[in-house]
């Protein structure tokens, strides 16, 4: 007889320690695989409480909320498997635990065993690691099995792995594999990176492939606690076969995914298997009361295999994270100091579509409901009621910037506001030359007069961002935090960095490519303008790679000294076949220069985005000491 199920997963876009709202949204998905008739559903990694909680996991009373939280879901997996994660102490350690509820009882707890600690990532903070033995422990509604427990249920043997758990070479599916196991749950909090999504479809394929099983990936959704931003991917993979995905980066709070599976096959296929050796100890075996489908299902076939461009990624994950952002943090909108140039452009492009995006999908009245806190009027377009960018114009400013802004902004529909700043500029010249008493020059006085400008544009519109409750958004690139080339209190001013994560190189990539694709005319004006801070005077003509370097050179640098390790030599050597007509050791020399002397600045930067690689957050990337000793 064959055994067809169908099973599911659901991403959730949770919040940290919001346990009302974040049960809401557990029951929600809950209700929603009941009614598509999903039989197993895998929801992602620590639900209950949310993954970003970081040193309030420490907290009783996060504890005893996620504990009481799951005891309330127990019923409601009656005729179903649930599984869902949540902080669990046993002992007096804390762990990062999947709870199993099968048919109306909670049956056991699996603890992650390869915690999180590279990266972004702090898991070994917070949590202590399971050690793969599985044994008995008293939960309130009586003994369960701890640690790497097998369940089954009908023809189901299932078992679970937690998300870094599946990246392991030494992994929990070892295990499952000598038990027969033919389902693998995987719930997951994995951050967005770009191109990250390939490398999860091949371990959840080659996983199926492997240990001969039907396995489930389920990941978290959206901005869940600021900087991490999460795809909501849900994929199904049976035998090597992907067999279900979903489309990420949805603006719904809870989606779901299935599919019918012929569960026998996988086993009938383990039997078969040389290196196979069945090992049924251990095996948490319940009442044979889950049935198989009736009807004479066939395997799903293999899914359309559709890889997204970086940028594409980069937009939609960038959107949907400023438009969490937004709504989690209360904000009544955006407020952006546009000049005209590539990073404040694409802030511009970004906010306007994060609300864009959100209402293609969610319609007028879902935004509304999302957004309920704001009062939204019909008769005005969307991003003109939300979105206010201002061009601050000094006597260092031409007219191709204000052409490049002001058409930008109008053709996004954005509240467009032109400031002149440049008495303010003068008077606080003026009173600094009273002070020192001298005139103030350029050949003397270069950064002075430069940051001065930088920094009379911020009061202006942090009180604009005030009055209007709005998110101000900074428009610091990684490139320039890695080298400190921004004014500290000016241009660095803001709630917000989007853009902290990623190079210079790529967002001139990027800003081509929304000129192309988002079919954006007006973008043209700034992807045919020289990057410039427009802080000198205008014969000076600044640009910011005659300030620095080449913005590929620089991202050189910057990948090879940060991300991979190299010394000086190994760059200089690499570089200088890029470039052999530069004395690239100069470039080389000033990056780790003002690297080191500008980590004051990095401390101070706003939240930012995590969306490739890697990040040089010194929160929640890469640290390094205000002082090196250079």
């Amino acid at each position: 007889m064959s055994g067809y199920y169908k099973i599911g997963g659901s991403c959730l876009n949770q919040i940290p320690l919001d346990f009302t709202g974040n049960l809401v949204r557990i029951r929600k998905a809950i209700q929603l695989a009941r009614t598509a008739g999903i039989q197993v559903l895998c929801l992602p990694e620590l639900c209950i409480s949310g993954y970003g909680c970081e040193d309030a996991f420490f907290r009783d009373e996060v504890l005893l909320k996620s504990k009481q939280s799951l005891a309330t879901l127990e019923e409601e997996s009656s005729g179903m498997a649930i599984f869902v994660g949540l902080p669990l102490e046993i002992g007096g350690r804390v762990f990062n635990a999947v709870a199993g509820l099968i048919d109306g009882k909670l049956r056991g707890f699996t603890l992650k065993s390869r915690l999180a600690g590279e990266g972004i990532y702090y898991e070994p903070r917070w949590f202590c690691a399971g050690d793969g033995t599985t044994s008995p422990w008293e939960w309130q509604s009586g003994v369960v099995q701890v640690g790497n427990p097998v369940y089954q249920w009908g023809d189901i043997i299932m078992g679970i792995e937690i998300c870094e758990d599946a990246w392991a070479a030494d992994r929990p599916a070892l295990q499952y594999y000598e038990k027969g196991v033919n389902l693998i749950l995987n719930p997951s909090a994995s951050n967005f990176e770009m191109g990250k999504s390939h490398i999860r479809e091949q371990i959840v394929t080659e996983s199926s492939r492997t240990f001969h099983c039907t396995y489930v990936y389920a990941n978290l959704l959206g901005n869940e606690a600021g900087r991490i931003i999460y795809d909501g991917e849900i994929l199904i993979a049976s035998e090597g076969n992907l067999i279900a995905r979903n489309r990420r980066f949805s603006y719904q709070e809870v989606s779901t995914l299935s599919s019918i599976v012929n569960l026998t096959d996988n086993q009938f296929v383990n039997r078969k298997t040389v290196y196979y050796r069945a090992n049924s100890t251990g095996i948490c075996k319940l009442s044979d009361l889950l049935k198989p489908l009736s009807e004479p299902y066939e395997i799903n076939p293999p899914v359309e295999v559709f890889r997204e461009s970086v940028e594409e990624e980069f937009f939609r994950a960038a959107t949907l994270g400023l438009f969490d952002y937004l709504r989690k943090s209360k904000s009544k909108g955006f407020v952006l100091s546009l000049s005209g140039g590539a990073d404040s452009s694409a802030c511009a492009v970004l906010a306007a579509y994060a609300l864009w995006n959100a209402q293609d999908e969610l319609g007028v009245e879902g935004l509304k409901e999302r957004l309920q806190y704001i009062n939204l009027l019909d008769d005005r377009p969307l991003v003109n009621q939300l979105l206010t960018c201002v061009y601050q114009a000094t006597t260092q400013n031409g007219a191709a910037t204000l052409e490049s802004a002001e058409s930008l902004a109008q053709g996004l529909g954005a509240n467009f506001v032109f400031w002149e700043i440049d008495p303010i500029v003068r008077s606080y010249q003026q009173l600094v030359e009273t002070t020192i008493q001298r005139e103030l020059n350029w050949d003397v006085d270069d950064i002075a007069l430069q940051n001065v400008q930088a920094r009379v544009r911020v009061p202006g519109i942090w009180m604009l961002a005030n009055i209007y409750g709005a998110l101000l958004l900074t428009t610091a690139n990684r490139s320039e935090l890695s080298v400190g080339y921004t004014t500290m209190d000016g241009d660095s001013a803001g709630s917000l960095a989007p853009l902290a994560g990623v190079s210079k190189k790529f967002i001139l990539q990027w800003l081509v490519w929304a000129e192309q694709k988002l079919d954006i005319n007006e973008l043209s004006y700034v992807n045919h303008l020289q990057p410039s801070a427009e802080l000198r005077p205008v014969e000076k003509s600044q640009t910011d790679e005659e300030d620095l370097m080449p913005y590929d050179a620089l991202q050189f640098i910057e990948d090879h000294w940060i991300q991979k390790g190299w010394d000086t030599e190994r760059i200089v050597f690499a570089l200088q076949k890029l470039y052999p007509e530069y004395l690239v050791e100069e470039w080389v020399e000033q990056f780790i220069g003002l690297w080191k002397r500008n980590q004051w600045k990095r401390e101070r930067t706003a939240p930012g985005f995590h969306l490739d690689t890697y990040t040089i957050d010194s929160r929640t990337g890469y640290r390094y000491p205000i002082f090196s000793g250079n």
